[in-house]
């Protein structure tokens, strides 16, 4: 099924205290162009204050996530992106008008509640999911943490979560689709420990927060003096422990809440990885830390399947766009100088091209005659070439045309091309042709091996 991306219909605006600041903070989700994923805008800084959500801006986890890229920083992302995600957006922009989200509840609740007010709308592209093909597992040693994803067709997720606390015990939750977010997760409200609460306390660290926006589980026992002093922290009349060993702030909306409020923020988190997920996500003990370092690593192998995705193929039994014969009425080169085949594939920015790399090639009698290699030199002569039929395919007489080397740049070479090698390569525009002028990216690949790449810029004239 051909699943579009969506973005959101109209802005949607959500208002609250930022947790470690105190201070009021406007939220506004935003509508964005297709293919430019979630960003946040910092507009008290400026109108192009972007920062992308990505795990590798990632600064700080403590008691939330932190992004932070040239100055511009925004903490406690997790639960906006939660909400985002949840609700298969795939293109916003997050704006705020302070260095942090607002807690609100310390759910994705009232984000869900805006997004789903404003509307949401599907867009021309095709949703992109990174599809989870063969086990990848992640184990964060220092937080005892593992975190495991497993193809699937939906993105679910089983998060397990346990404390070694009495009062809290072992929990898990799970989602099984995506869909459920709104009703079964959205809601669930971030927990802290007593013992943790007066800490951040003591330090100045949670102006915001407030008995309205987390659990508070108590996991010793509590003098009437120290649940007098918290009342008074909180301007509540009074406080008490329940018999669960919970503060009376809140009434918990399920029993197991704080391990579907960890899936939250695996969710949230994980949305840094920049790809909606098709796949099972197994998170034992997660937390911010692990979560965002799971993130990265699921961003490698998105970026590993991308470039998989773009090694370009060659079928010797498809007809091809130019043959040997045609080509030499692009090109003026000829053997030994002539090194392309095939043209195998062209559209309006890129071309595919292919050399047959035999033994009784001319440069092989004198380049490592006991050990054939080809250079490294023709083979940039050889993209070079292919890049030129792209070219010379836009004027009308492109016999009449040649074409010179104006740069190479950026040129690595990755492995050698031997004698009854294929080589397959591909000239992709880094931008539009002007003036005769082209800068393409050049890749050559031997089967699925980059031998070659390179920056090329070259110029056709008349002769």
């Amino acid at each position: 099924m051909n699943e579009k991306q969506k973005t959101i219909k109209q802005p949607a605006k959500v208002k609250g205290v930022g947790l470690h600041t105190g201070n009021t903070v406007t939220l506004t989700f935003r509508p964005a162009e297709e293919n430019t994923g979630i960003r946040f805008l910092r507009s008290d800084i400026g109108e192009d204050a972007y920062l992308e959500a990505d795990a590798n801006f990632v600064v700080d986890t403590a008691r939330g996530t932190t992004l932070e890229k040239d100055g511009i920083r925004v903490a406690t992302v997790e639960h906006a992106l939660a909400a985002l995600t949840g609700m298969g957006i795939d293109n916003a922009i997050i704006d705020v008008d302070c260095p942090e989200t607002p807690i609100l509840d310390g759910s994705s609740r009232f984000y869900v509640e805006a997004i789903e007010e404003a509307g949401i709308v599907e867009q021309n592209a095709l949703k992109e999911y990174f599809e989870i093909k063969e086990p990848i597992r992640f184990y964060h040693k220092e937080k005892d943490c593992e975190l495991i994803a497993l193809p699937d067709d939906q993105y679910r997720i089983t998060c397990l979560i346990d404390y070694q606390s009495r009062v809290l015990g072992h929990q898990h939750s799970s989602l099984n689709h995506i869909n459920e977010f709104k009703d079964q997760i959205a809601p669930c409200r971030t927990f802290v420990f007593l013992h943790e609460l007066e800490y951040l306390l003591s330090k100045d660290l949670i102006k915001g927060g407030d008995l309205s926006n987390a659990i508070v589980f108590v996991d010793r026992q509590v003098s009437q003096e120290e649940l007098d002093r918290l009342a008074t922290l909180f301007n509540r009349p009074s406080v008490a422990v329940r018999d669960e060993g919970i503060l009376n702030n809140l009434e918990p909306y399920f029993v197991n809440e704080p391990a579907r409020h960890k899936l939250l923020d695996v969710i949230g988190d994980l949305t840094l990885a920049g790809k909606p997920i098709k796949g099972h996500i197994i998170a034992s003990k997660p937390g911010h830390a692990s979560n965002v370092l799971f993130a990265k690593e699921l961003k490698k192998h998105i970026k590993a399947s991308l470039e998989q995705e773009s090694i370009p193929k060659y079928n010797p039994d498809a007809q091809p766009v130019y043959d040997i014969n045609q080509i030499k009425k692009f090109l003026p080169h000829r053997p030994p100088f002539l090194l392309v085949d095939k043209i195998t594939e062209m559209g309006d920015s890129y071309v595919v091209g292919m050399k047959n790399v035999t033994m009784n090639e001319a440069f092989f009698v004198g380049h490592f005659p006991k050990e054939p290699i080809m250079p490294g030199v023709l083979i940039i002569e050889a993209m070079a070439q292919a890049g030129g039929i792209l070219i010379l395919s836009t004027v009308e007489d492109p016999e009449n045309y040649n074409t010179y080397f104006l740069k190479i740049d950026k040129v690595r070479f990755k492995q050698k091309v031997v004698p009854g090698d294929t080589l397959v390569f591909k000239m992709s525009l880094i931008a539009p042709v002007r003036r005769g002028i082209c800068h393409m990216r050049a890749v050559a690949y031997v089967g699925s091996k980059l031998v070659t790449e390179a920056e090329l810029m070259a110029q056709i004239s008349k002769k």
